[in-house]
């Protein structure tokens, strides 16, 4: 069954959502960042049936999150890099992994993986920060606001809320 397309929201998540949003997509990419790179691993570790694997790997393509080079002619054979696009997902995944960490089954049993320095192993708790003020970014210190490409219902949306806002003060 093919799910509804969110290219015609004028919303960054919707149109990330239509790229990474299907079942095993980020599992996919995740495993990538492990350092998988060929279609049998990818197979093997995820348990993932063969013909979505395929489906998904060729999307990902299509996309410009991983590029597809050939590792061996005869037999041809080929193995999925992340592209600069593919290894921007890394904070998706870091953040997925910590709210799992939290909320989901680690929570109850103890997180199934770290994150260490790769130079001196040093354990890592990631976070979120502005990049010109370096300050934490936080529900309760952020709000979105219409950015320079939304669209007028876009606008008139956060307007909305803006108005709520003021009126519930």
């Amino acid at each position: 069954m093919r799910r509804t397309s969110y290219e015609q929201m004028n919303c960054s998540i919707a149109s990330a959502l239509d790229v990474v949003g299907e079942p095993w997509t980020l599992l996919i990419v995740r495993d990538a960042f492990y350092g998988v790179r060929r279609f049998d691993d990818f197979q093997e570790n995820l348990g993932i049936a063969r013909n979505v694997l395929t489906a998904r790997l060729k999307k990902l393509v299509e996309a410009g999150v991983f590029r597809k080079t050939a590792y061996r002619q005869r037999p041809l054979r080929h193995e999925y890099r992340l592209t600069d696009k593919g290894a921007a997902l890394f904070t998706v995944i870091v953040g997925l992994k910590q709210w799992g960490d939290r909320f989901g089954v680690a929570s109850r049993n103890g997180k199934p993986m770290d994150l260490v320095d790769r130079a001196d192993g040093r354990p890592l708790d990631p976070v979120l920060i502005d990049a010109l003020s370096g300050r934490r970014l936080e529900l309760t210190n952020v709000r979105a606001i219409a950015g320079p490409g939304a669209v007028q219902a876009t606008r008139d949306f956060f307007d909305r809320l803006t108005l709520n806002r003021t009126a519930t003060r």
